[in-house]
């Protein structure tokens, strides 16, 4: 039985002069809209401690309609400026929530410009997209096509920095759950080998970054020496951005085939939970911390692993992975990151990544095993230590005896854990 999930289809389309010029006057009317909103809402909040909500700002994006001097907001689907509201609304939802920060300004220089279709703003025929205020259909190139009888019910139409135009469709879709394994992988992220696993592979860094690192310096030294609001300024950031848009396309894909190919060979997957925006903080590593795309390697992991009925389970990041010792469960008391081996007291040799991987699955089946939180935990209990690093080290410290011992043959602790 497939599970029913939401699934955005994301394709290129290339519009018309016309479909163009009409999508710009919606990016700009959005935006408009947007930000006339935020200034109300924050005018009202600061002057007057007043709030204003979804049902108020959109009746004053009706009496603005009426003006003459924003009556050119008539001009386009009222579809994408409604959402615009609501947009805004959810984050201030968030804000308020501790979720977010307030919500800023959006402005014409920004990378990406987007708008929202809801279903009263666009007509699906035979498999043909068309929007408001348009007469002909999309130019889409379907890469593959929607599910059987499955209806869009949202389109965000998108053009990137690069110029380039796309369309998301969302629509309705049944996965069907990948066949049941018992395998489970610890996966250990690093720059130099991208991913270490607790099997001993180590799967090498693209670096997508590096490789076109030559070609994008001389393209932003051209940048640089164009006049400001020039013709040729905008083609030399084109350049700069069509660059930046491949890498992010070869690392994307790379990531899509990497994630999807360990959620189809293991039924539990055990990473540790890495605070990236703290890491890039650190001026050496952030170039190569930003290439490797921790965050979005873990954002696929954690949609996939729930789409075909994996289970996922995120190691707290205070957990000593590389300094405990696999074998005697030992916690080195210093390993500087140079050091890629090191030999316990026990007289075990590991390879600081591997070791790592296969300390991160321990703890990972320990937690299943237990009925520990797969979240990070920050609760103390009466030791002083979270729920997650207690149980991982219930399980490495008799990882040694489970090993030489053997496990039993129906799949319990002790048998995964011999697997890494």
């Amino acid at each position: 039985m497939g599970r029913k999930v939401k699934r955005s289809f994301k394709h290129r389309f290339y519009p018309t002069r016309e479909q163009a010029a009409e999508l710009s006057r919606t990016f700009g009317c959005v935006r408009f809209v947007y930000n006339r909103a935020l200034e109300e809402r924050t005018r009202a909040w600061y002057g007057e401690q007043r709030r204003i909500s979804y049902a108020q700002s959109s009746a004053a994006l009706t009496g603005w309609k009426k003006t003459e001097e924003l009556a050119f907001l008539a001009e386009v689907s009222s579809v994408p400026l409604q959402q615009a509201l609501r947009h805004l609304q959810a984050a201030f939802a968030n804000f308020f929530a501790k979720r977010a920060r307030y919500p800023r300004f959006k402005s014409r220089k920004r990378t990406r410009q987007a708008v929202e279709y809801t279903r009263s703003g666009f007509a699906w025929r035979d498999g043909r997209l068309t929007l408001a205020k348009m007469a002909q259909p999309l130019d889409i190139r379907w890469l593959r096509p929607l599910p059987e009888s499955a209806e869009p019910s949202t389109v965000t139409v998108s053009r990137d920095s690069a110029g380039r135009w796309f369309v998301s469709l969302l629509c309705e879709d049944t996965v069907a759950p990948a066949p049941p394994t018992s395998s489970a992988v610890g996966i250990d992220a690093g720059i130099t080998s991208l991913l270490t696993l607790s099997t001993g592979e180590k799967i090498t860094n693209p670096h997508h970054e590096r490789r076109d690192r030559t070609r994008l310096a001389k393209a932003q030294r051209d940048l640089s020496r164009k006049t400001r609001g020039s013709g040729n300024r905008e083609k030399a950031r084109r350049r700069v951005a069509r660059i930046h848009a491949r890498i992010a396309d070869r690392r994307r894909d790379f990531l899509h085939k990497l994630t999807t190919r360990l959620v189809r060979e293991n039924q539990t997957v055990a990473i540790e939970d890495l605070a990236v925006r703290n890491l890039v903080k650190n001026h050496t590593l952030a170039r190569a911390v930003s290439d490797a795309s921790w965050a979005e390697l873990r954002m696929m992991l954690e949609y996939k692993c729930a789409w075909y009925g994996r289970c996922l389970v995120v190691i707290d990041r205070f957990f000593p992975s590389s300094k405990l010792c696999g074998v005697c469960g030992t916690v080195s008391a210093r390993l500087p990151l140079n050091v890629r081996e090191w030999i316990c007291d026990c007289g075990a040799v590991h390879d600081r990544d591997v070791n790592a991987a296969r300390n991160i699955l321990a703890a990972g089946l320990a937690v299943l095993a237990c009925g520990g939180g797969v979240r990070p935990q920050r609760e103390p209990s009466r030791t002083g230590r979270s729920s997650v690093k207690q149980e991982a080290r219930r399980a490495t410290a008799g990882l040694a005896r489970l090993r030489g011992g053997g496990g039993s043959q129906d799949g319990s602790l002790p048998d995964a854990i011999t697997a890494g």
